[in-house]
């Protein structure tokens, strides 16, 4: 059986998926259902010196994701400092607590929190290009605190390798890679009414934005020397698998532990077990930035590239015949058929074969 622990910034995770912070760690009992559905460390909402006002109507499923309208914690920072730390603790698992957002704000919650957090996270959210900001938040939490900090980058109108390396400068132990993207607008198209409160924008996240986290995890791992855990999108251990590939060292999950409750996060470990064993893999080390040294290989070599066709394999469905723009694969008699004079190299055949007759040679 392959080895899922992995140790990322010091935390020894009994496997690489935690909840992100969100409504999946909304008080000490939901955290500790994320453990007891399967959870390898914790992650707790964000907390401020205030609570926050959430709008209602504040979440809404769309296709292929969730829109929302979530803040920061509603609960007092003195109510999880009294009671919902310590039963989150009682799971036994790492606990990362998310603090934000400025300066002033982290170095009054930062020896608050310190008796129960195994690291922190600092969510950058609010931050656009000027990095200023995220890197006094920084600076208070290294000089409050003697575990972890993590930070959170956003994709909102910022450059992703800039914002990490300044995170880096300022002395952040590690990276969260994405949070949601937004703001976006989804309606009742039997009233046009917004389908979120207030003013009816909300924040995109779930499989929607998956490549966009890949992207970012990928840009960043090549040139910034930071641990990194993957966030956005993950909704099954293939997924996971493509953010360890890309560089990521664990992956945290939002939507789909809202949409499908906390087991999901045992489920999405065992499925990672399963994918590793199933590929002779010992490690989640053994495929961890796979992408990276891909990536490098196939720059170096310019040679046109056209699909493999396993014509055994192939079951006759018509998926890439009926896709092919270039009229270079026909099914015949239940078994494809590929013209290489006419193939372009464009590869949708390859992503869009169930059976994968089709691959890159």
């Amino acid at each position: 059986m392959a080895d899922v622990e992995v140790s990322v910034c010091g935390l020894k995770l009994r496997n690489p998926v935690l909840p992100a912070a969100g409504p999946p760690g909304r008080n000490g009992a939901a955290l500790i259902a994320c453990a007891r559905g399967g959870a390898g460390g914790l992650v707790s909402k964000t907390v401020s010196v205030t609570p926050a006002r959430i709008p209602t109507p504040n979440m809404a499923e769309i296709r292929c994701g969730l829109l929302n309208t979530e803040l920061w914690s509603e609960i007092p920072v003195e109510q999880w400092v009294a009671t919902e730390y310590a039963l989150a603790k009682e799971s036994g698992l790492p606990l990362i607590i998310g603090l934000g957002y400025t300066a002033d704000d982290i170095a009054k919650l930062a020896p608050r929190v310190r008796p129960f957090a195994d690291a922190v996270e600092l969510s950058t959210h609010y931050v656009g290009e000027d990095p200023g900001p995220m890197m006094d938040a920084i600076r208070a939490a290294k000089q409050a605190l003697d575990v972890p900090v993590l930070v959170k980058l956003s994709p909102l109108g910022r450059n992703m390798v800039a914002a990490a390396q300044s995170a880096r400068d300022a002395g952040a132990d590690g990276l969260v890679l994405i949070n949601s993207f937004g703001p976006c607008l989804a309606l009742d198209t039997e009233t046009g009414d917004p389908l979120l409160g207030g003013e009816g924008y909300g924040w995109l996240s779930g499989p929607a934005i998956k490549p966009l986290a890949i992207r970012c995890i990928f840009d960043v791992a090549r040139q910034v020397n930071l641990p990194i855990f993957g966030a956005g999108g993950i909704t099954r251990g293939i997924d996971a698998i493509e953010m360890f590939m890309a560089g990521a060292s664990a992956v945290q999950v939002c939507t789909a532990a809202i949409l499908q409750g906390p087991t999901i996060l045992g489920k999405i470990a065992a499925e990672i077990n399963s994918w590793l064993d199933d590929h002779d893999i010992p490690s989640i080390a053994d495929i961890q930035g796979r992408a990276l040294r891909r990536a490098s290989e196939r720059q170096s070599s310019r040679d046109f590239v056209h699909p493999i066709l396993d014509v055994q394999a192939c079951t006759g469905c018509g998926l890439c015949e009926t896709s092919c723009v270039y009229g270079a694969i026909h099914v015949r008699e239940h078994k494809a058929t590929l013209d290489p004079q006419l193939c372009t190299g464009c590869g949708l055949c390859i992503t869009r074969c169930r059976p994968r007759a089709l691959r890159l040679h």
